[in-house]
């Protein structure tokens, strides 16, 4: 008999028919003459009841169903007598899978904290609110693929080990097979990578960006969707040291056209959710209510997590100039009552998660594109303005999170481009292959980052983006 997933027996009206299904026991609790076993195998948010009478099984076998263990039933789904479920299954046969030791297993039938759930990472799939955001995670990375696939955008792979940074960050991971007990120096006193695998410095990538411009100036429209890595030695909640990426470039696109694909994809994204994971979302909804109870009232957010996301869905961005958004933060009660932990002195400033969540979150209260940016506070590749002082980058910023999304229109002019990169003392050399591009065919073209990550926090409503990834990694953090 081939096994049924929980999920499709909750659906099934079929009643009377013989099923088997497989998965771990969340709880099991007992009477005289019956046995109750709540069965989980991660296909739903919702537990299967097995029914079993432990006068037709053995007492040993019995005793060694225990929370946490893993089971194969089969029996009679039928109608159930109790409140909770649709159906049950009868036992006719239960199997015990794998050794279970019940006075050991951490995950108890109880409340547990998100902090001790991160030191049993490997267990905690197992519990409701990660299932839950496991599997709108699923949800998520399946929709991103739909949407691009479903405008005629192009997946490209692009290198996780790089000799260039995107971002002119500095802050990269070194991939190297020399000895672990020093680099080679030249005679001059400086490192020495010749003779490492690659005959030069390596490190693993923070954006697959520059890559996917040249499969734009190719292909016009294509996105990439991988893994990225920054060595930040930062321990907030809103950073990882690997994170995945989304990056779309689009030929032909100039900075208009990309707010309207990012808001477009985001809106996208939101709608996909509550169509497909609306179960899981609504227990998370709850689940974030509960803990919003707990918070100071001013504290806590004015919607809840279902309703922000449909907030999101249902209203236009507001577009406004990093010029205007500076005129009114200078203005805000804030920052006149210098509560700003950064206060906005003058135009030129780098705008920190505190402003941004104030435009989003108090003043215009709904999602905010910022664009013109100053360029003394962008990266190198971003198209200069006429003004000479700005940029055309793009940010989205969502509530609760601040920055979503990070774009621009990208510097097609060969001479500007390469203006810009001895401005920023950029190794030249290192970029000729994307110069290069600026040579031959060039043409206006854009894209956008939306660090996935961030995306789960806003879509699950939790706070901590180490909860967010089944692994995260973090300073001093690599386990599992």
């Amino acid at each position: 008999m081939a096994r049924i997933k929980i999920k499709t027996l909750l659906t099934d009206t079929d009643t009377g028919t013989n099923v088997l299904v497989k998965g771990w026991v969340r709880t099991r609790r007992e009477s005289k003459n019956v046995v109750f076993i709540a069965l989980n195998d991660g296909s739903s948010l919702k537990n299967l009841q097995i029914v079993a009478d432990p006068a037709i099984f053995d007492e040993k076998l019995i005793a060694r169903v225990t929370t946490g263990a893993c089971i194969s039933v089969s029996g009679s789904l039928e109608k159930s007598q109790g409140a909770g479920q649709t159906v049950e299954v009868i036992a006719e046969q239960i199997e015990i899978l794998g050794d279970s030791d019940p006075e050991k297993y951490p995950l108890q039938p109880k409340k547990h904290s998100l902090e001790f759930l991160r030191e049993i990472a490997h267990l905690r799939p197992r519990t409701n609110t990660f299932g839950a955001i496991y599997r709108l995670r699923h949800q998520m990375i399946f929709a991103i693929h739909k949407f691009f696939n479903d405008k005629g955008f192009l997946n490209v792979h692009t290198p996780i080990i790089t000799c260039s940074d995107a971002e002119g960050a500095g802050e990269m991971f070194r991939v190297s097979t020399l000895p672990v007990d020093g680099v080679p120096k030249t005679a001059e006193g400086k490192h020495d990578f010749s003779e490492d695998f690659f005959g030069k410095e390596a490190s693993l990538t923070v954006s697959g960006q520059l890559e996917a411009e040249l499969g734009a100036l190719a292909l016009s429209e294509v996105y990439t969707f991988g893994p990225t890595f920054r060595a930040e030695n930062s321990n907030t909640t809103r950073h990882l040291a690997e994170f995945w990426m989304i990056e779309p470039e689009m030929a032909f696109y100039e900075l208009k056209d990309n707010m309207d694909l990012a808001e477009e994809f985001l809106k996208y994204l939101v709608n996909y959710a509550l169509e497909q994971g609306a179960e899981d979302l609504e227990f998370l909804a709850q689940r974030a209510a509960d803990e919003d109870k707990n918070k100071p009232v001013d504290q806590r957010p004015e919607l809840g997590l279902i309703e922000r996301l449909r907030f999101v869905m249902e209203h236009p961005f507001e577009r406004i100039s990093y010029t205007e958004a500076i005129d009114i933060l200078k203005n805000s009660k804030p920052n006149k009552k210098g509560k700003f932990q950064y206060p906005i002195k003058e135009w030129g400033a780098d705008l920190q998660s505190e402003h941004e969540r104030y435009l989003v979150e108090k003043h215009f209260k709904k999602p905010v594109i910022l664009y013109n940016y100053p360029k003394e506070i962008k990266a190198f590749y971003m198209r200069q303005n006429e003004d000479g002082k700005t940029v055309r980058a793009m940010d989205i910023l969502f509530p609760g999170i601040g920055e979503i999304v990070g774009g621009s229109q990208r510097e097609e002019r060969y001479e500007n481009l390469l203006q810009r990169i001895r401005e920023m003392h950029i190794d030249e050399q290192g970029l000729w292959w994307y110069l290069d591009t600026r040579r031959f065919g060039t043409t206006p073209h854009s894209g956008f980052g939306l660090g996935f990550e961030r995306l789960m926090l806003f879509m699950t409503g939790m706070t901590n983006i180490r909860d967010v990834i089944p692994f995260p990694r973090t300073p001093g953090n690599a386990e599992f």
